[in-house]
């Protein structure tokens, strides 16, 4: 498997506090990875650096196979060379049908003429369905987005997001506010996911990261604390003393 990303001695302070603290992490294509931590513990910083919302003071953030540095790039342009991030409210087009929400967010030309101009292609079409059939919403395609659960809303944001079909997905909290049987749908489309794409799910739920079945990365205090399966990471003694003895 060939690495996508890979951070090595990122830093970054605000008002003194390091945020992240000499952070390396690399991950590879295609691959599902779930990152813990307590509060505090840099999980978002980790991800703004990522995605060019925040800037690290030192370190390297390398992607992809011409290992361009993603520091020299701005958040739109680490966007189109695709990373796409996924907040843990769900900001879909709320007036807007499912079906009109994929379509909006397909991979098309982005200018303003482009836009006016859009065709329904045969094409776009066909990848609509093939998304709505991989986040389940395939009954509900002509429905409201604004009707929908908060778990189907959080289901066509991930499918939104594939619409870009972008390389990196960056996934936070999906689990929160959803049913058991919702949180379950939306495992099982997350392994989906990375059968083709990297993923990392940032997540507290640990019902919810057990069922992921893949390697998991603990930071705490801005660094890696530990980093291996569920119970690899759950057993260590620095680990435990982090999670249970706050």
């Amino acid at each position: 498997m060939k690495t996508l990303l890979e951070m090595s001695g990122v830093s970054v302070s605000f008002d003194g506090f390091k945020a992240i603290n000499n952070l390396s992490f690399r991950i590879g294509e295609p691959e599902l990875r779930a990152i813990i931590g307590p509060n505090g513990a840099g999980k978002t910083t980790f991800m703004d650096i990522i995605t060019g919302k925040t800037r690290p003071d030192e370190g390297t953030v390398i992607y992809g196979e011409k290992s361009i540095s993603l520091l020299k790039m701005s958040e739109s342009q680490i966007a189109m060379a695709g990373v796409g991030r996924k907040f843990q409210k769900p900001t879909v087009f709320e007036a807007q049908s499912v079906r009109e929400n994929l379509a909006m967010a397909l991979k098309n030309k982005r200018g303003p003429f482009d836009v006016l101009l859009y065709r329904k292609t045969k094409r776009g079409a066909e990848r609509i369905e093939e998304l709505a059939e991989i986040i389940g919403l395939t009954d509900s395609l002509p429905r409201i987005a604004g009707e929908l659960s908060h778990g189907q809303k959080q289901w066509l944001e991930i499918g939104m997001l594939l619409a870009q079909d972008p390389r990196l997905l960056l996934v936070d909290e999906p689990a929160a506010g959803m049913t058991p049987a919702e949180r379950e749908h939306t495992t099982d489309l997350l392994k989906r996911a990375a059968e083709k794409h990297a993923v990392v799910v940032v997540e507290h739920d640990m019902e919810f990261i057990r069922r992921l079945d893949c390697r998991v990365t603990v930071l705490c205090e801005g660094s890696v604390l530990a980093e291996g399966s569920l119970d690899h990471v759950t057993s260590n003694p620095e680990v435990i003393e982090v999670y249970l003895g706050r």
